[in-house]
């Protein structure tokens, strides 16, 4: 069985690490430890598994090795075995041969075993998990030293690859040396003593250097590219986390700029996985050509360092133009590739309000200036090829004159200038490839930039952050004193807030347009922070809840219902991937989508398009009050939940939604006064503040006495 067959064990793998979790004194929450983790029909992957065991403060390592050889000191660990399943061995017995397993069926409950009877339907593939030191506040905090430390940390762990490139490079350097000692040595002594013995002998060898050095190249190809490919899975995924991790003040004003700057890491990646990099590694070697040189002729080596000098030299003059063209030519990209997006996304507004004309002139004057940019930054580039080239043989030819002169004045043997002159083409071809490094380094040096721009904001769960586990919230909400003011505004959007919602209680928020009714829901859904004042859920403050746990425990349909490509299951099941087929049919009996469903042949499998597109604006909603409740949250939030839908559609819901929410606190926005037999509680928001906050009778009487705070 190989390791990758872990995907199978995914549902297991997290009750064995809450067994773990309890063997070690530490918190588990099955919500933080699978949010955002990519899962397979509801299963860890394999990397996956070691990404959460190190949310909670473990480090793990997976081997393949006979029950007879786990190391007892890293125990407890996880087995896996046989059928999907896995067990917690806890401890072993060598004398006795006995082994103690903890199976998640079983919880706590230890059962001793013999290694025998293991053995018979294990996989030998076992998964050591131990705790990490944590330190605490008084420990001294040290100044990372490098900005970069989400990216080098990735390369470090390829560094054994790197080791092999680097120790490949060596002998490749040393072997370099063999063909031109083999030319010389055959002019100097073969030719004139006519030693064919001898000539077959250094062939031999230098085929056999040859051959090395051919085996050699592919196996550093080879490396060079599989590092590469895991740089690139594990950043990637770094960078996916820390986007949908981080918090909505930090949101991009442009997706499609800020998509263009994620997907400038393919810079970093070429810069990587180029084998022009490898030129770095064989630079050190120009000094063993370079020496070897001199000891066949000291003048011969002085060409090689003017030409080095001079080829480095322009190389420099012409990096800091390239990188202020690379800069440029990352800025005007973001801006096209934000129109593209906004167009598409748009499409039909374009064409309904006819602004192709304006879309057009924007994407044609980007990318006119792209163009001019990138053929001046290609003619830089080049020019450092074509010059090292020119460098390269001019170095030669005048290797050929000095040695010309040399051998004149017999300094120097026929085969010695042979020898120098294939030794200085080997010299300089490093020197080239690492002017033409310089050249691609721009590129990368400016998307490690905009990269590291990305993963400075702050995210919603930054690590060593403990939460209070709450897995189930009875739903009491307490706003005491709560100011909110959006970044790029200067005017409060909440003020001095205190409302307090009881468990089960049924509330109305009404009130204008811009009057804060939204920005009290994203606050309870832990979206935004307040900017001073508290916020509390069941007594404990909304910081101290892990917002997958929150938001688990919150079914919300916003405004406008956005739909994912995907099947109508799939939008349904989307905060809720290990749903069951009761659920799924019970969240759409509620939310009245079976008349959807059974309308269409494909049922569940209906593709929605893109955003939804293929489905009305009523059909959206119902699928969002379905999202809603798949996981029968014991809070509910519904902004303008049938604004979209008919009469007699919102009456059915509404009939639904007030069957199904008795013992839910329920908070309903809306702007319609049919929603508000689903209240029993109004409360009216007018400039960022409550405006009033009573029983629904008296609140409507007092509206229709002040025409001015009216809501609907």
């Amino acid at each position: 069985m190989e390791i990758d067959d872990l995907t199978n064990h995914g549902g297991v793998l997290v009750d064995c690490l809450a067994i773990l979790c309890h063997y070690h004194d530490r918190e588990f929450s099955r919500e933080t430890i699978l949010s955002g983790l990519p899962l397979e029909q509801g299963n860890l992957t394999p990397s996956g598994f070691s990404r959460a065991a190190k949310r909670i403060g473990f480090k793990t390592k997976v081997v393949n090795k006979p029950l007879t050889k786990i190391n007892t000191a890293l125990l407890p660990a996880i087995l896996l075995l046989s059928d999907n399943q896995a067990c917690v061995v806890t401890s072993l017995d060598p004398e006795t041969a006995t082994m103690e397993v903890i199976y998640p069926e079983l919880s706590d409950s230890a059962v001793q075993l013999s290694i025998e009877q293991l053995s018979q339907n294990t996989t030998d593939i076992i998964i050591y998990a131990q705790p990490e030191f944590a330190f605490d506040a008084r420990s001294p905090v040290l100044q990372k030293l490098s900005k970069d430390g989400w990216f080098w940390g990735v390369i470090k762990e390829c560094r054994s690859l790197y080791k092999d490139v680097i120790i490949s490079a060596i002998a490749l350097g040393l072997l370099s040396i063999a063909m031109p000692l083999f030319v010389m040595n055959v002019y100097d002594r073969v030719v004139p003593n006519q030693a064919t013995e001898t000539l077959w002998v250094l062939a031999i060898g230098v085929l056999i250097a040859l051959t090395a050095d051919l085996a050699l190249r592919l196996v550093r190809s080879y490396f060079v590219e599989l590092a590469a490919s895991r740089i690139d899975v594990k950043v990637s995924a770094v960078i996916m986390e820390r986007v949908l991790g981080m918090k909505l003040k930090n949101r991009p004003n442009s997706a499609g700029s800020f998509a263009s700057n994620i997907q400038s890491f393919e810079a970093v990646r070429s810069f990587f996985s180029s084998i022009t990099l490898v030129a770095l590694v064989d630079l050190p070697f120009v000094f063993l050509y370079i020496i070897v040189i001199a000891i066949i002729g000291v003048p011969l080596s002085i060409p090689i360092i003017a030409g080095a000098l001079f080829l480095l030299c322009y190389a420099l003059a012409a990096h800091r133009k390239l990188e202020a063209f690379s800069e440029q030519t990352m800025k005007a990209s973001s801006m096209r590739n934000a129109t593209l997006v906004e167009s598409l996304t748009n499409i039909e507004d374009v064409k309904s309000f006819h602004s192709e004309c304006k879309t057009q002139a924007i994407w044609e004057k980007s990318t006119i200036f792209i163009a001019r940019i990138n053929a001046q930054s290609r003619l830089i580039s080049g020019s450092i090829s074509t010059t090292a080239t020119w460098a390269q043989q001019c170095v030669g030819v005048i290797i050929v004159i000095i040695g010309v002169h040399l051998i004149i004045n017999g300094d120097l043997t026929q085969g010695g200038l042979i020898a120098a002159y294939l030794l200085s083409s080997r010299a300089m071809g490093p020197i080239g490839q690492s002017a033409a490094v310089l050249a691609q380094f721009h590129h990368a040096a400016i998307a490690m930039h905009s990269l590291n721009e990305i993963m400075e904001n702050e995210v919603e769960r930054p690590p060593g952050k403990h939460w209070v586990s709450h897995p189930i919230l009875r739903g009491d909400i307490q706003f005491k004193d709560v100011r909110f003011k959006y970044s790029d505004e200067s005017n409060d959007a909440l003020s001095g807030i205190n409302i307090t919602i009881k468990a089960g209680e049924k509330v109305a928020i009404l009130g204008r347009n811009g009057s804060g009714k939204s920005t009290l829901e994203k606050l309870i859904l832990g979206l935004y922070e307040p900017t001073s004042g508290s916020i509390s859920i069941d007594n404990s403050d909304i910081h101290q809840i892990d917002p997958a746990e929150l938001r688990h425990n919150i079914g919300y349909v916003p405004q406008t219902v956005s739909l994912f490509y995907g099947t109508l299951k799939d939008n349904i099941t989307l905060s809720a991937w290990h749903a069951k087929d009761e659920q799924i049919i019970s969240a759409c009996e509620k939310s009245q989508l079976f008349e959807l469903i059974n309308s269409h042949p494909d049922g569940f499998d209906l593709q929605v398009g893109e955003q939804g597109r293929l489905l009305s604006g009523g059909q959206r909603q119902a699928v969002g009050i379905a999202r809603a409740l798949i996981n029968d949250p014991p809070i509910l939030i519904l902004d303008e939940p049938t604004s979209a839908l008919d009469h007699n559609s919102e009456a059915k819901i509404i009939a639904s939604l007030k069957q199904h929410s008795v013992d839910k606190t329920l908070i309903v926005v809306t702007h319609r006064t049919s929603l508000l037999e689903l209240v029993d509680r109004i409360i009216v928001l007018d400039q960022g503040k409550v405006s009033a906050d009573g029983p629904k009778d008296k609140v409507i009487a007092s509206l229709n006495k002040t025409p001015v705070e009216r809501a609907s």
